[in-house]
């Protein structure tokens, strides 16, 4: 039922019934009641969500997205969702199948002519878009989450990266581990080098001298953890211990430690990053890194609609998730059976 089929009713215009309902402007005794009359008799329940949408200056949000079957993704369309239901904004998704600058441009281009007044990026996208120059060519609020690091004209949300990498090493080397393998992710990203950081810092930390071997590449793949698990495990001296950069890798380095016949942890002791939902599935359990992807999220987008609705235009901070409106902590080390 619409506000039009009321206004019908009553032989007057929606906006008179919007009035009524709303309480915006005094109309005479009986045209209220007469207002009032439809909306019981024809039922009809305004729509909420539209006048959020209404009351938002229909922000409407652009999200470019790669691997649609990545639990981080879905985590991140889960909490910005939730979040833009709750502040009456709109989701606007564009698929870019490659990591190629004018690719990624051209998918951020497609988004605002489509209507979307503020982004919301994920690396690597965000990464690669700050560097092209995106703030120069659209003017619109973004946001960026799991971006630990500042990015200009960005609102940044995220842990710190390097933090938490030292603290889940530190968690192996409590243990005991003198020999650690790490999983790096893709080459040239931010949190690559933030979680690598925090591994060699903890290892300094303790002493401890990092062999080159010990550090495979991967680019957060569950294959690439496969290949990485393979070439740490065939050295001739294999590590005890393996923390890779992400899940899905740390995913791949425990199958290929259970095809050996390897006992985990007793054998070897295996780390992640993310929290993803895979951490728990596995045998056993994955200790990891805790980032609430879900969080981040919607704080990235209340960040967006405070912009576009305080019309602040673009973005001056980094915020880390430890904000109050987030209610977490920045990351969280995660202690299962995997260690």
């Amino acid at each position: 039922m619409t506000i039009q089929a009321v206004a019908a009713r009553a032989n007057v215009s929606a906006m008179t019934v919007s009035h009524v309902l709303n309480g915006t402007k005094r109309v005479r005794e009986e045209t209220r009641h007469a207002v009032l009359d439809a909306v019981k008799t024809l039922g009809y329940v305004p729509n909420k969500a539209a006048r959020q949408l209404a009351s938002a200056n229909a922000i409407q949000i652009g999200i470019v997205y790669r691997n649609a079957e990545n639990e981080f993704l879905s985590a991140m369309l889960v909490g910005c969702l939730n979040a833009a239901a709750n502040l009456g904004a709109q989701v606007l998704l564009r698929k870019c199948d490659t990591l190629e600058v004018d690719d990624a441009m051209e998918a951020v281009d497609w988004l605002v002519r489509g209507g979307a007044n503020a982004l919301l990026l994920n690396p690597p996208y965000c990464e690669l878009l700050s560097d092209a120059g995106v703030t120069d060519r659209i003017d619109v609020p973004i946001s960026a989450i799991a971006q630990g690091d500042p990015l200009p004209g960005i609102d940044c949300v995220g842990v710190d990266e390097r933090a938490a990498a030292c603290d889940m090493t530190t968690h192996l080397i409590e243990r005991g581990h003198r020999r650690i393998g790490f999983v790096t992710g893709p080459q040239g990203q931010m949190a690559t080098r933030a979680r690598l950081d925090g591994y060699r810092l903890a290892c300094a930390k303790h002493g401890i001298e990092i062999d080159p071997e010990l550090i495979a590449a991967g680019n957060y793949s569950f294959g690439s953890g496969l290949a990485a698990g393979e070439a740490l495990l065939n050295l001739r001296t294999p590590p005890t211990a393996i923390f890779a950069s992400n899940d899905d890798m740390a995913a791949g380095v425990s199958l290929v430690a259970h095809q050996r016949g390897l006992k985990i942890p007793e054998d070897l002791a295996i780390a992640g990053f993310d929290d993803a939902p895979i951490a728990a599935k596995i045998w056993p359990p994955l200790s990891t890194v805790r980032q609430d992807v879900e969080a981040l999220a919607r704080r990235g987008v209340e960040m967006l609609v405070d912009r576009h609705r305080a019309k602040l235009g673009k973005a001056r901070e980094t915020v880390a998730i430890e904000d109050a409106r987030a209610e977490r902590k920045r990351h969280q080390v995660i202690a299962r059976g995997s260690t």
